[in-house]
């Protein structure tokens, strides 16, 4: 989700500290929140900003970029292994237990295509002669 504007945040701001106004009011004429624009005046209070906080970037991935070579290394000595087989191998070579979810996005990640031929060409007869 996106972050309101600044320049909304300092309107909101300066209709609350008008004071011609309840939260309700401001928050109905602004189309935000009563909490967005609770916590909007509490932020200005203690920091003097009303700027929104920078993103937080999420969490750490799993599979750092050892632990991503060593799965390289795991692909090339055996491209045709299962999921299964990828996690044993790359728990052999140290690198940390992961689940099948990770190890296909990892795959991905790396360029690897898990589909080892291409699909088979169409039947020459129609369906249903």
């Amino acid at each position: 989700m996106k972050a309101y504007s600044l320049d909304l945040r300092q309107r909101v701001l300066a209709a609350c500290q008008s004071g011609e106004r309840t939260l309700p009011q401001v928050a109905a004429h602004f189309s935000v929140s009563v909490s967005f624009i609770s916590k909007l005046v509490r932020r200005h209070r203690s920091s003097g900003s009303a700027a929104a906080l920078p993103p937080r970037g999420g969490p750490a991935p799993v599979l750092g970029q050892g632990a991503l070579a060593q799965l390289t290394t795991c692909l090339q000595q055996q491209p045709d292994a299962t999921l299964a087989e990828l996690g044993a191998a790359l728990l052999a070579a140290g690198g940390p237990p992961v689940s099948r979810a990770t190890l296909a996005r990892a795959v991905v990640k790396l360029g690897w295509r898990r589909k080892k031929r291409p699909s088979t060409p169409p039947s020459a007869t129609a369906p249903g002669s």
